[in-house]
């Protein structure tokens, strides 16, 4: 694993990752997807490029995408960046213990016509080669609640 060195503690979140997840919000019909994970070194730089795509599990639509940046923050400090087509932009800032994420947003912002999202929570963790996260949201006067649960296999190494 080729990556810079301030992202030691960042490192088990490198590669491919595959699986399957579980949405709900009380303004939506829960629904279950499929998502690709894409997290890689960017060389000699210290961040790691993120990618992420998810499609409706029995159809295959399009659902959702993001692209940003995980960042070292410090000993045992992370930072996330990262936009949505949906016209939202998160920048979340949070903690490293051993493999498990914890990142809370900083800010959220959006265009005038994406929805009115207010708070995001991510809680991420790797076991062996098995990523489980869950998204906690606050959005269109809903407190924050969980919104997304999934879990992925790490298909390849970067």
């Amino acid at each position: 694993m080729n990556h810079h060195p301030d992202l030691t503690e960042l490192a088990f979140l490198v590669g491919t990752w595959k699986g399957t997840g579980h949405g709900e919000y009380p303004t939506i019909d829960e629904f279950d997807y499929h998502e690709d994970v894409t997290i890689t070194p960017v060389p000699e730089k210290p961040f790691l490029a993120y990618s992420q795509r998810t499609r409706e599990l029995e159809s295959g639509r399009p659902l959702h995408a993001e692209t940003g940046y995980f960042r070292w923050g410090g000993a045992g400090r992370a930072e996330l960046v990262l936009a949505q087509p949906t016209g939202i932009v998160e920048a979340h800032a949070g903690t490293i213990d051993g493999t498990h994420l914890h990142l809370r947003a900083l800010t959220v912002a959006h265009t005038p016509t994406a929805i009115d999202v207010e708070d995001v929570e991510r809680h991420i963790e790797v076991t062996g080669t098995t990523m489980t996260y869950r998204l906690s949201m606050a959005a269109v006067g809903h407190p924050l609640q969980v919104h997304l649960r999934a879990t992925l296999e790490r298909s390849e190494s970067a």
